[in-house]
């Protein structure tokens, strides 16, 4: 299956250290090899980079992973084929504008019985049951609230109520975020972390890289990681119980709307 990465902050924050072992999964460490893609929200504005070559030797990854652009929302994906042909079209991240703010989307699994919504109006540029999933996602919110965003348990409940609907066609973890909140939806494997002060060393997994965080922040700083495994092997990372949706600002899960 593909794989996930997300960042949620309380400050702008860059995603190197993450990125570059979520990379080394894309044909180095593990055999996610068709496309990738990331996106990074900057205000009210989106950066997206996309590559449909593996992550481990793309050269728009070795900028992205050279270039520390600083995000407080950032959503990252490693695609493992299963609907749809390995093309630039079908990499994730996907992008829709609603209300006048940017969606993101990013979806690990596969939902093949879901069928496009023929009415709506967002629909699919490629071949993939994510990209279904998230246009009859926007469109249904669309239909909900169709003005303007509602206030966050508003709209958690209806979020909450679409995502069990289509999970119930198969594997739906994903991503989501309009660069103010950050939702992760686990149905089978998800995880994240938590880090705030006192800031310590971490340790990646897939490459042999440490980082202590301690040097690069401020006591203030918040920051959530969440991925489809865990990226460091010295640290404690929560794992999102399945069928659990959770909504991140400012660098934490929001508990209350759970």
């Amino acid at each position: 299956m593909c794989q996930l990465l997300g960042m949620n902050c309380n400050v702008p924050t860059d995603i190197c250290f993450s990125f570059e072992g979520f990379c080394a999964r894309g044909g180095k460490t593990d055999d996610h090899k068709d496309g990738w893609g990331i996106a990074f929200f900057e205000g009210l504005g989106c950066r997206v980079f996309l590559d449909d070559s593996p992550s481990s030797t793309s050269p728009v990854a070795t900028l992205v992973r050279q270039y520390p652009i600083k995000s407080m929302n950032v959503i990252a994906h490693i695609r493992k084929a299963t609907v749809g042909p390995v093309g630039l079209e079908n990499c994730h991240p996907f992008k829709r504008e609603l209300w006048g703010r940017y969606w993101v989307f990013a979806h690990n699994g596969d939902v093949p019985t879901l069928e496009a919504d023929p009415e709506g109006i967002y629909r699919p540029v490629g071949q993939t049951d994510s990209e279904r999933a998230f246009c009859l996602m926007l469109n249904t919110i669309r239909q909900r609230f169709p003005n303007r965003k509602p206030p966050i348990a508003d709209l958690y409940a209806v979020l909450r109520e679409v995502t069990a609907d289509i999970a119930q066609h198969g594997i739906f973890n994903y991503l989501l975020s309009d660069g103010e909140h950050f939702f992760a939806h686990c149905s089978t494997k998800l995880c994240y972390i938590v880090r705030q002060a006192p800031f310590a060393a971490a340790h990646l997994i897939d490459e042999d890289l440490t980082v202590d965080f301690q040097e690069l922040t401020t006591p203030s700083d918040r920051v959530a990681v969440i991925a489809t495994t865990s990226l460091t092997d010295n640290e404690a990372w929560t794992p999102i119980q399945p069928g659990e949706l959770l909504v991140f600002q400012d660098g934490a899960p929001l508990l209350a709307l759970v």
